[in-house]
């Protein structure tokens, strides 16, 4: 009788009792791309739909063309909002200060970041739409987006920061085009997601 061999499995598959804090979480290797901390669980997030990058980068290309000077605008880099909470936004705006910083270089500070945006795939309706929005509003980030997708077309549904609850209350829904003026004027064609040239 042979004895099967104990499986080398990375020291992540088994959470630490309490969970994962953001120094061990930052010390892990091996881990899937885009894994997320969130309460000290880790959030592994399926292939990413081509819906979902074309959201992705239509805003960090409209974004960084139009947001004003001292501000930057990066996709897909994890923001540490606490001792056991780091999600990855789908696209951020910071300040040029934190964008041009070195170190770290791995993840913003939430102080660091103006907006979050996140585009809502099937894996993370409840994230985006519930969980997400707690942590960022708790951790004082002023303004969040959230992008969803009918058919095929994209809705935005924006959200600011109330000081005195610390929720995020709505500010707007937006079908074809999003044109507000806060954190900052921006106008983006919506209807543009997936084309080659986007329009001006």
């Amino acid at each position: 009788m042979t004895v099967e061999p104990v499986p080398d499995w990375p020291d992540w598959v088994i959470p630490p009792v309490g969970g994962f804090t953001v120094e061990r979480f930052l010390q892990l290797r091996g881990l899937p791309r885009h894994t997320e901390l969130i309460d000290g669980s880790l959030i592994f997030v399926s292939p990413q739909e081509k819906w979902h990058s074309r959201v992705v980068s239509l805003f960090e290309r409209e974004l960084e063309l139009q947001v004003p000077s001292g501000l930057r605008a990066e996709r897909e880099m994890a923001v540490r909002l606490g001792q056991r909470q780091m999600p990855e936004p789908d696209v951020v705006v910071v300040t040029e200060e934190a964008f041009n910083r070195d170190d770290p270089s791995t993840y913003y500070f939430a102080e660091d970041v103006i907006l979050a945006i996140e585009a809502v795939s099937p894996d993370s309706v409840e994230r985006d739409r519930e969980v997400k929005p707690l942590k960022y509003a708790k951790a004082g980030i002023e303004h969040y987006w959230r992008v969803e997708r009918r058919d095929a077309d994209a809705i935005v549904y924006t959200y600011e920061l109330d000081p005195a609850t610390k929720g995020y209350v709505p500010t707007g829904i937006f079908h074809d085009r999003l044109c507000v003026s806060a954190p900052f004027a921006v106008d983006i064609n919506l209807k543009e997601i997936g084309k080659r040239n986007w329009a001006d």
